[in-house]
């Protein structure tokens, strides 16, 4: 629990500070024998800054709670 806690609040940070990912598809449009016409598109995805610290907050609960078991 330790771990994944610590691994949630890692993850939380870097979504606060890396607020979004952009990245390109390729698609196939049309293949007319030896000719294959592909079409490239920019996509993003993106979150809000609340989703990261919540994440956060959830890895630290998970942390604070081992400890408490652990005594």
């Amino acid at each position: 629990m330790k771990t994944a806690g610590i691994f949630l609040i890692i993850l939380g940070i870097l979504m606060c500070i890396v607020t979004s990912i952009n990245y390109t598809q390729t698609t196939k449009v049309a293949e007319l024998g030896p000719l294959v016409i592909n079409q490239k598109e920019h996509k993003s995805l993106a979150w809000p800054i609340y989703a990261g610290i919540g994440i956060s907050l959830v890895g630290v609960a998970a942390v604070l709670m081992d400890k408490r078991k652990g005594s």
